[in-house]
């Protein structure tokens, strides 16, 4: 199989394979004008098989969305042609706007115009709580 370079744009590895298209809808790129290769169950020497996802524009890309998703990935920009920078992610320390509570009392049920904000309280459970009524995620 032959998958082009990109000269300009982003490219999504280390995903953890078979979660390509969940990081694909939840970052919206179906609706991207540019290409977007999608790469499944590539071989890896670190992680056995991965997924890479190839987008063959410079767009911004929610960090929170895809730490919270899967923390391992390494977003790389690239610039004719080259790595210009690789940023590794980590669990967001507060996510806002990402996931909703699901406490049916808190305050972000009744009133729709406030924000979603968790904050990271277990990292090794990978534990969110809501900053306004504490319920767990």
């Amino acid at each position: 199989m032959n998958i082009d370079s990109i000269r300009r744009g982003i490219v999504l590895d280390h995903i953890e394979a078979g979660r390509s298209m969940e990081i694909y809808q939840a970052l919206g790129l179906e609706s991207l004008p540019c290409s977007v290769a999608i790469i499944r169950n590539v071989k890896s020497q670190a992680m056995g098989k991965k997924d890479i996802l190839k987008i063959d524009d410079d767009i911004d890309i929610d960090l929170d969305v895809l730490g919270y998703l899967d923390p391992g990935i390494t977003v790389n920009i690239i610039e004719d042609g080259r790595i210009r920078e690789k940023k590794h992610l980590a669990l967001p320390e507060r996510l806002t706007n990402v996931i909703r509570c699901r406490n049916p009392r808190c305050i972000t049920t009744t009133e729709s115009s406030l924000d979603q904000v968790f904050r990271l309280v277990n990292p090794a459970g990978r534990v969110y709580r809501c900053v306004y009524c504490d319920a767990e995620r």
